[in-house]
């Protein structure tokens, strides 16, 4: 995985997730739905787990400092059952942890992980598994910036410039 990918996906992924925060029509209102704190718990814990995976295999000298990063790493890198069971239970967290949300979304997110999985296992290019990932990891964003409202936000979204659905000024 060079830097140059780590970048670009970075700044496309800083870039949707802000997007939140500067196109007023987000959240999508007719579509966004609430995160319990015990849902973002599991979509959280699932995002950490596909990282440690991801870190395991690219980046095993920066998982080796994380706390019981050797075990990890002894775990995922051979690419056996334990690393394929690590992997699917990292996955269902995230779409636990989604459940709420759109459909569509649910699907988007299922398809594209399972796409990561089915790459990674395949003994097919690196370059295909790289794009699976990146896709993946955009899809999420895109799913977290238009349709998430977060546990300390429930409900349906109010239009900005309003106060309970008054408007304002």
């Amino acid at each position: 995985m060079s830097d140059g990918y780590l970048t670009v996906l970075t700044v496309v992924v800083v870039l949707v997730l802000a997007s939140r925060y500067v196109l007023p029509f987000l959240p999508l209102s007719r579509w966004a739905a609430p995160m319990s704190v015990g849902d973002t718990v599991l979509f959280g814990s699932g995002v950490v787990g596909l990282a440690l995976h991801c870190g395991a295999m690219f980046f095993p000298s920066s998982v080796r400092a994380v706390p019981g990063g050797h075990q990890v790493i002894r775990v995922v890198d051979p690419m056996g059952t334990t690393s394929i069971l690590w992997f699917a239970v990292a996955a269902a967290l995230v779409m636990v942890g989604l459940r709420r949300q759109h459909p569509v979304a649910l699907a988007g997110a299922a398809l594209s992980l399972a796409a990561v999985g089915y790459t990674m296992y395949d003994g097919g290019r690196l370059h295909t598994h790289l794009h699976a990932i990146f896709v993946a990891v955009v899809v999420l964003a895109v799913i977290l910036a238009t349709l998430v409202l977060p546990p300390w936000r429930p409900g349906k979204p109010v239009a900005r410039g309003t106060v309970r659905g008054v408007p304002v000024g």
